[in-house]
């Protein structure tokens, strides 16, 4: 089965409908195979345009995915995808065919690997890096269990400038009889373009493409051969092994002490479930490199690989749109540009997200000042602190939810050291679409506790250029947090600018709803329909920590109730900051937090995930109210923890 040009989709995917399991891809001809290979793609074409989700990695394994199944045993043998976005074909193959439909969408089937879901999904992984590292557990397990089972880690090229991939490499050496199938797929290309060394290596195996080409038409000739074909072959293979020995020597895998096979074409089936088998039979731990074409069968995915690599719906006869119109990733990027004009020291660090966290345009103005390091944040962030106690300023671009695996270098490389390092976090709050993998709600409750931060959530353009100017030229851990997307329209008139934050306090105050961010808008909604009846002012913070507390008290201090909205987390969030700071300031008020609290994010879309969680305007309206009304009624305190405030909370989050 070789990839090519996608040709028009059948009406009905004749093929695809016939796999209720991996077990039913043995009984299928080569012909039969392709056939596969073209209802796939158009199913995750299909799909993908309708919903959003991953594409060109997708388009690119369907054929390795397919001999995967064919070769290994799954559930018996475990496969782990690192990252696991480019699972589509997995899941298709593994009777989700009537569901895939619904895939990232609300109470539908994950974008990503999910034990949940399926007895196939071995583990639940969004994030690079851990894919080996869990394989190599798995096989120990299986060792020690009597199993002869497999465990299969699929891992990107991209992947592999994560530090973590190198950790279980050289583990595995030492581990040499346990079962371990590690595939490397090269694609050429991650988010971003591939950088570094890493990248440089793999393209230097990719240039002994033409031996194999050589070897594979050899082999099939001299193999037809009566009695004397065999033998040929074998001495064949021999020439070969001395050629490569020769001209490519060992490669950094062997050198590892991990065996490797490739480079093959991994979008011919055949070739790739060869290989497999081989593996397979032979047992042990094998490193196989197989080279797939990203995009691969959609023509616009193929051409622009890095624009399909995340999508949001589109029609699939014209692809997607030229990006227009501004967002809070553009902005960044353009406040960026100018505050470098001004100050020649600051430095611009990302990884593997150049377009994803706006900073092209740096990139192209400030070459010698800008360093995509690869997906390796952690590296990223202590390569910040060198710069900074070195007199440079430094600021890395990270998307929140992968500010998760840094927290060690800003404590330890950055804080520690007294230095001075800007981290501006992309994808802020409620993450719709890819679930609990992608979530930007633990930043602020991570970050806090290290001495000497500053953290801004600007909620308008205008307030994050304002904040990173501030962020930039400050002092310490400077965090910059900032939603996907837009910023929300909104009547914002009333509205009253202060040093650290806003307010739209009315003369008589029931109430003060406390909010930052993104989630402001239903906090002005919630306050605009409890009007005829209540008096609800709005706190909105730029700050968020340290807060301000010379500025909030004052603006608080004629409430009966101060509610804090937050799109994070309650355990260490701004709402706990607000409570402490009332029971030491201001007696007699009574503070209710509603946030995010023992739960992971399931998928769905923004306004799903809202309300699931009590977080919008409709949820804030009725329990102010109800809160406002107890207050009224003279109804004990001690009857309305805020204990008590998180139950109806988790009760709906536990249903996702």
């Amino acid at each position: 089965m070789t990839g090519g040009t996608f040709l028009p989709p059948p009406s009905v995917f004749i093929m695809l409908e016939k796999i209720k399991s991996p077990k039913d891809l043995s009984r299928l001809t080569p012909d039969e195979l392709d056939m596969l290979a073209a209802d796939i793609r158009q199913k995750i074409i299909d799909t993908v345009s309708s919903n959003g989700g991953h594409l060109g990695s997708n388009l690119g394994i369907v054929e390795a995915t397919v001999a995967i199944h064919r070769v290994f045993d799954a559930p018996k043998d475990k496969i782990i995808f690192d990252v696991s976005h480019q699972c589509y074909a997995h899941k298709l193959l593994t009777g989700r065919l009537d569901r895939f439909p619904t895939l990232r969408q609300d109470g539908g089937i994950s974008g990503f690997t999910s034990p949940a879901e399926s007895e196939y999904d071995t583990v639940m992984a969004g994030h690079s890096g851990s894919s080996i590292s869990e394989a190599l557990g798995i096989a120990e397990a299986a060792k020690l269990s009597g199993s002869d089972a497999f465990a299969v880690a699929v891992v990107g090229d991209g992947s592999f400038t994560n530090g973590m991939i190198y950790e279980a490499i050289n583990n595995c050496a030492e581990h040499r009889d346990l079962n371990l199938c590690i595939i490397l797929n090269d694609n050429e290309m991650s988010i971003s373009e591939n950088v570094g060394g890493i990248s440089r290596y793999l393209s230097g195996v990719r240039t002994s493409r033409g031996y194999l080409s050589l070897k594979h038409s050899l082999d099939d000739f001299f193999v037809k051969i009566p009695v004397i074909g065999l033998p040929i072959a074998k001495f064949l293979k021999w020439c070969k092994d001395s050629f490569k020995r020769i001209f490519i020597r060992d490669t950094l895998f062997e050198n590892l002490g991990i065996p490797y096979v490739g480079p093959v074409d991994g979008n011919d089936e055949r070739r790739v479930e060869s290989v497999l088998s081989e593996v397979k039979k032979r047992g042990g731990v094998w490193l196989v490199h197989i080279v797939t074409k990203k995009g691969l069968g959609y023509e616009f995915a193929e051409r622009s690989p890095e624009k399909y690599h995340s999508t949001g719906s589109f029609d699939p006869a014209v692809g997607l749109p030229d990006e227009t119109g501004e967002s809070f990733t553009s902005r960044f990027g353009d406040a960026l540009c100018r505050l470098a004009l001004e100050d020649k020291s600051i430095y611009a660090v990302t990884g593997a997200m150049k377009s994803g966290t706006g900073l092209d345009r740096f990139a192209q103005l400030f070459p010698e000042r800008y360093c995509d390091v690869g997906i390796a944040e952690e590296h990223a962030v202590a390569y910040c602190g060198g710069l900074a106690v070195s007199g440079m300023n430094p600021v890395s671009a990270l998307y929140s939810t992968f500010s998760q695996r840094v927290f060690d270098q800003v404590f330890h490389d950055v804080a520690l050291n007294g230095a001075h390092i800007t981290l501006a976090l992309d994808h802020c709050g409620i993450v719709s679409g890819d679930g609990a993998t992608h979530q930007g709600l633990y930043d602020v409750s991570l970050f806090s506790p290290i001495p000497g931060t500053t953290i801004y959530s600007p909620e308008t353009y205008g307030e994050l250029e304002v904040s990173l100017r501030r962020a930039v030229f400050g002092s310490g851990v400077c965090i910059v947090r900032y939603p996907k997307g837009q910023e929300p329209d909104y009547d914002r008139s009333g509205f009253m600018p202060s040093d650290n934050l806003t307010y739209r306090i009315p003369d008589r105050c029931d109430a003060v709803i406390v909010t930052y961010g993104q989630i402001t808008e239903e906090a002005v909604a919630a306050a605009d329909a409890l009007s005829p009846t209540y008096s609800v002012g709005i706190v909105k913070l730029v700050r968020v920590h340290p807060l301000s507390v010379d500025e909030l008290i004052p603006l608080l201090s004629g409430a009966r109730l101060v509610y804090v909205l937050e799109e994070g987390m309650l355990r260490g969030g701004v709402g706990e900051a607000v409570a402490a700071m009332a029971e030491r300031s201001l007696p007699g008020c009574r503070v209710v937090i509603r946030a995010v609290d023992g739960v992971f994010m399931a998928a769905g879309s923004r306004r799903e995930l809202l309300h699931r969680c009590a977080l919008d305007a409709r949820s804030v309206t009725t329990e102010v109210k109800n809160e406002l009304g107890c207050l009224f009624r003279g109804v004990p305190a001690e009857d309305r923890s805020i204990k008590a405030e998180f139950a109806s909370v988790i009760h709906r989050a536990e249903k996702f």
